[in-house]
């Protein structure tokens, strides 16, 4: 049987197999639903989620692209805030194009390094 999820989930795992973060250079983890968008950063070694935030946060609304960018931005000023300033990026599965793009790009903005 095929279906989007279970295609994802196999992208995610190959993604997986080959991306890890350490505490030098933590994880940027991307995930998204249908209304939201999630990030958190996480150092794969000792399984810790350093720094997190979701467009649920916001307050303003506007369309889920600049809401995905606003995300990054605001990731990234606690990323900094906490001495992260280089990240492994991981999409999640997802495209790289449209709110994981715009994540990524707010993200890069905001000062990360990826």
């Amino acid at each position: 049987m095929f279906s989007k999820e279970l295609r994802r989930n196999k992208i995610r795992a190959r993604i997986r197999s080959r991306v890890t973060g350490t505490a030098q250079k933590p994880r940027l983890s991307v995930f998204r639903s249908n209304k939201f968008i999630y990030a958190q950063i996480i150092d794969d070694v000792t399984g810790i989620t350093l720094v997190s935030t979701s467009s649920r946060a916001l307050t303003e609304k506007v369309n889920k692209v600049d809401s995905s960018a606003e995300v990054g931005k605001a990731l990234a000023q606690k990323a900094l805030a906490s001495g992260i300033s280089e990240v492994v990026f991981d999409r999640g599965g997802y495209l790289y194009h449209g709110r994981v793009k715009a994540l990524a790009d707010g993200a890069r903005e905001g000062g990360l390094k990826f």
